[in-house]
C-alpha cells in the first residue's frame, strides 16, 4: 500500500508507507510549520509548495547534514575559471550525476547556469535570447493551458527586449518570438512539444528561440522517457527533491554566449547565489545519486525517487477514486508509457490535479470549491476556460486526505 491505509495498491516496489507521519508526529512539529487542521480548516492547495517529501528527509537524519565552518564560502566566486563563476563545482557535479542516474536530459557537453529558483534562470534565459534587441519587443508564447505566472513574470519588468504574446497555438509567427515550452507541462501534466512553426519567422535573429521548462521531468511525476536534449533546458531543486526553500535552480545551455548572458542577468540582479544553498543541495543529490549506485537491487528506503513514485501513485489512485464516484468533476487520463527509469510501464502522476467540473451551472470551478473551504486555482490563470482549476497534489499527508473527504463530500 502507498501513503496512507486507504491507499489503492500500486505495482511500485517501495515502502513509502513507512514514511508517513502519523498525527503525533505531526502534532510533535507544529512549531516547525506543520499545523493541526480541524475540521472547519480552509486548506490552500493554490500554490505547488511539496512539503509532502517532508516525512522522507526526516527519516534520512544526519545524512543530508551539511556543516560550514564560519570562515569557508565568504567569496563571491566558486570557480573563476568557470562561464557561471559563481557556480559551486560540487553542485556543477552532482547535478551532471543526477541525470546520468535518472536519464532525463543530456547533461554532458552542456553550460550549467545556477539560479535562485527556475523562475530567475526563466528571466535570465529571457534576457539572454532577446539580447540586444531590434525595434520591437520579442513575443514570449507558450501553448494554452500556459504556467500562470510566464504572463506576470515576462511583463514585470516592462522590458524593451520582450513581452507577453498569449497563446503559441494562435500566435501568426510572422514576427519574433520565444516559445515557452513547459514538459510535463503545468497545470495538466502532459508533455509538451513546440507549436509554433519555426520556419514561419520573421528574418529576425530571436525568432523560433525556444525555452524548455522541464521542472516536472522526473520519474515520480512522470515516465521518463529519453534523456531530453534542447538548446535551454530549466530544472528546479524544489520539484526535484521538495527542497523549495533552498531556491536552487539550474539550467543546462548549448551555446556558449546563450550561457554567458544568462549568467551576466543573475550577477546584475542578485551578484550570484548563495553557496550554502548549493552546497546543501549538492549534498541531498549526492545522498539520492548514492543510493542508486547498488544497480539490479530491490529498492531501499534510501532511494528517493522510488519512494516518491509511490507516494504519488497512491495519492492519484486516491483521487480518481473519489472523482470516479462523483457525477460533478472529471479529470485527465494519461497514456501508458515504459520508463526507462523504473524499468516498468506507467502513467504520469502530476503534481497537479486538472480538475473539470461538468455541471452546467458551475461556470467557476474554483470559486464552487472554494464555497466548500478548498483553495485552487482558476483556469483563467492559466488562459483557458473557467471549469477548470488546478489542485497541487504535493502538500502534507493530512491536508491531502482532508481534501480527498470534502470532495468525496459534494
Amino acid at each position: 500500500m502507498c501513503g496512507t491505509e486507504q491507499a489503492a495498491p500500486c505495482t511500485c516496489k517501495c515502502k513509502c508507507s513507512a514514511f508517513v507521519p502519523d498525527n503525533g508526529a505531526l502534532k510533535a512539529t507544529a512549531n516547525n510549520g506543520r499545523l493541526n487542521l480541524s475540521p472547519d480548516s480552509i486548506i490552500n492547495l493554490d500554490h505547488g509548495d511539496p512539503k509532502m517529501f517532508e516525512s522522507y528527509w526526516e527519516k534520512m537524519g544526519e545524512k543530508c547534514t551539511v556543516v560550514i565552518p564560519g570562515w569557508r564560502s565568504m567569496s563571491y566566486f566558486s570557480d573563476a575559471g568557470n562561464q557561471c563563476w559563481f557556480l559551486e563545482p560540487q553542485l556543477a557535479e552532482s547535478i551532471r550525476r543526477l541525470h546520468v542516474v535518472v536519464g532525463n536530459a543530456v547533461a554532458e557537453d552542456r553550460h550549467v547556469v545556477v539560479g535562485n529558483g527556475s523562475s530567475q534562470l526563466f528571466q535570465a534565459a529571457l534576457y539572454a535570447v532577446c539580447s540586444p534587441g531590434g525595434p520591437a519587443p520579442v513575443n514570449v508564447v507558450s501553448a494554452v493551458p500556459y504556467y500562470s505566472c510566464y504572463p506576470e513574470v515576462t511583463d514585470f519588468l516592462k522590458s524593451g527586449l520582450y513581452q507577453w504574446g498569449g497563446d503559441a497555438h494562435s500566435y501568426n509567427g510572422k514576427d519574433p518570438y520565444v516559445e515557452v515550452v513547459t514538459s510535463p507541462n503545468n497545470p495538466d501534466g502532459f508533455i509538451r512539444e513546440s507549436v509554433v512553426k519555426q520556419d514561419q519567422g520573421g528574418g529576425h535573429d530571436v525568432a523560433g528561440k525556444l525555452i524548455h521548462d522541464l521542472a516536472y521531468y522526473w520519474p515520480h511525476y512522470t515516465p521518463i522517457t529519453k534523456p531530453v536534449d534542447h538548446d535551454i533546458m530549466l530544472f528546479t531543486f524544489s520539484k526535484c527533491t521538495g527542497h523549495a526553500g533552498s531556491r536552487i535552480g539550474w539550467a543546462l545551455v548549448k551555446d556558449k554566449e546563450v550561457a554567458k548572458k544568462m549568467t551576466k542577468f543573475i550577477e546584475l540582479n542578485t551578484i550570484g547565489v548563495s553557496k550554502e544553498s548549493q552546497l546543501r543541495a549538492a549534498k541531498i543529490m549526492e545522498v539520492i545519486y548514492q543510493g542508486y549506485q547498488n544497480f539490479g537491487t530491490p529498492a531501499k528506503l534510501e532511494n528517493f525517487f522510488e519512494y516518491a513514485q509511490c507516494l504519488m501513485a497512491g495519492r492519484w489512485n486516491k483521487l480518481r477514486e473519489v472523482v470516479k464516484n462523483s457525477e460533478t468533476f472529471t479529470l485527465p487520463q494519461y497514456p501508458q508509457e515504459y520508463c526507462y527509469f523504473s524499468r516498468q510501464s506507467s502513467q504520469a502522476h502530476p503534481a497537479f490535479a486538472w480538475l473539470k467540473c461538468n455541471k452546467e451551472e458551475i461556470e467557476d470551478c474554483a470559486s464552487f470549491l472554494r464555497r466548500h473551504k478548498i483553495l485552487t486555482r482558476s483556469g483563467n490563470r492559466f488562459g483557458t476556460d473557467e471549469k477548470y482549476t488546478r489542485i497541487s497534489m504535493v502538500d502534507r499527508e493530512d491536508v491531502f486526505n482532508l481534501f480527498l473527504k470534502r470532495l468525496s463530500a459534494i
